[in-house]
């Protein structure tokens, strides 16, 4: 289901959403001018370097990444390197290692490809400019930082000691969604609705759109959790879990006065 419109009108210019969303297009840019391509998103040595890596995270010190090495018969499977062995083969000088905290906000800003940040602010677009105009710029700004930072907690708190980096603005995000269901729960999203070859234009209330993207987002993870690998296929969901609930939890308290949602009129 992606997101097209809502029917919430807004009081407030969108500044931050609207700078957020520039911001990590202009990150992504950044990135992939050292390799890669604006397609498939910047090359591995760019997600080691900027990616929060949980093991990385709750080892201070050691430095830890999955690293798939590139021979002139292919590649081979994804190996775990650490501190000197992983400088070697990825090609990242020692003094250009970011601290672990620091890689706590790039991972945050980083994308993995065209699809992935296309994605994430389409969501980010639709749903918080609204979240912004319940909560301020400073107050909505401070909001998805720390959302962010909750989101990884949990995917961390749940794989302390995985190797693949986390990368992206869906924890963030997922924080502005947990949000907008408190605040506009009787909202109206219309959304292109995708099934294999049949797709359609429907509108959806606002409370069945996100609970059912987060029950998407359980199901995966509790089924992450029963395979050997227990990756979720390198989606993070656990920090969209994290992120959703911290939202859902915390806008009561940030956001005294809520707007009236008009009945639903077609939004078209």
């Amino acid at each position: 289901m992606l997101p097209i419109k809502d029917n919430v009108l807004t009081d407030r210019f969108p500044l931050v959403t609207i700078a957020l969303i520039v911001a990590n297009f202009v990150v992504y840019i950044l990135a992939i001018r050292h390799g890669g391509s604006f397609i498939s998103g910047p090359t591995e040595l760019q997600e080691i370097r900027y990616g929060a890596i949980p093991f990385s995270l709750t080892h201070p010190g050691v430095h830890c990444a999955e690293v798939v090495r590139r021979t002139t018969f292919g590649t081979s499977g994804p190996e775990i390197l650490c501190n000197t062995r992983l400088l070697n083969a990825s090609g990242i000088a020692a003094q250009n290692l970011l601290p672990g905290w620091q890689t706590i906000f790039t991972g945050m800003f980083m994308h993995a490809s065209i699809l992935h940040i296309g994605g994430n602010m389409l969501f980010l677009w639709i749903f918080g400019n609204n979240v912004e105009d319940a909560l301020g710029h400073v107050k909505y700004l401070a909001f998805y930082l720390v959302g962010g930072v909750a989101a990884l907690a949990l995917q961390v708190a749940i794989g302390p000691n995985s190797t693949a980096p986390t990368l992206g603005a869906s924890g963030a995000i997922a924080a502005v969604l947990g949000a907008y269901i408190v605040l506009y729960p009787r909202a109206r999203v219309l959304t292109l609705v995708i099934i294999v070859f049949f797709f359609t234009v429907i509108e959806i209330p606002a409370y069945v759109m996100l609970g059912v993207w987060f029950a998407i987002q359980a199901v995966f993870g509790a089924a992450g959790l029963t395979t050997a690998g227990g990756s979720g296929g390198g989606v993070a969901y656990f920090a969209h879990i994290g992120g959703f609930l911290f939202g859902f939890l915390t806008i009561r308290v940030l956001v005294r006065r809520r707007k009236e949602v008009q009945p639903p009129y077609p939004v078209y």
